[in-house]
């Protein structure tokens, strides 16, 4: 279900909140699945939920890295956080323009991030970065997989 409402994020209680902030570059993708893989098993989420975060993930940081037009020198941030039997990942791009899905081609290359990001996570949307100019773009998915 696509959520694209100016929600804020949910306050979340202390130790349940990882942040991180990558440049804006290609090799940050990986840096930033490493990352969610290794904070995901500090918390022992569960690999089948961690494969989807991590794609999730992907999927996110790509579209920030390739489509947000931001300034020399800004960073892109990742916020992963669990809560409420849920796990929430952000990515926040100092670039105001949301993402819009698209439909792609057979042929197309390109231009399927965001159908996957729909069919993969419980919830999406963009809200409006918490700290600084642009946005976040979020996914949330349940901590423990559907039966």
């Amino acid at each position: 279900m696509s959520d694209r409402s100016s929600l804020q994020p949910p306050v979340i209680p202390d130790n349940t909140e990882a942040n991180w902030r990558l440049p804006h570059s290609p090799r940050s993708a990986g840096r930033a699945r490493a990352l969610l893989r290794t904070q995901l098993t500090e918390w022992k989420v569960g690999t089948e939920v961690a494969d989807v975060a991590e794609l999730l993930l992907s999927e996110l940081m790509s579209n920030a890295i390739q489509h947000a037009r931001t300034p020399l020198g800004r960073q892109i941030g990742v916020r992963v956080a669990r809560y409420d039997g849920r796990l929430r990942v952000e990515v926040a791009d100092a670039n105001l323009a949301e993402p819009r899905p698209r439909t792609a081609t057979a042929d197309d290359e390109r231009g399927r991030g965001l159908a996957i990001v729909a069919a993969l996570a419980d919830r999406w949307g963009c809200c409006p970065r918490l700290h600084g100019i642009g946005k976040a773009v979020w996914v949330e998915l349940p901590l423990s997989p559907a039966a």
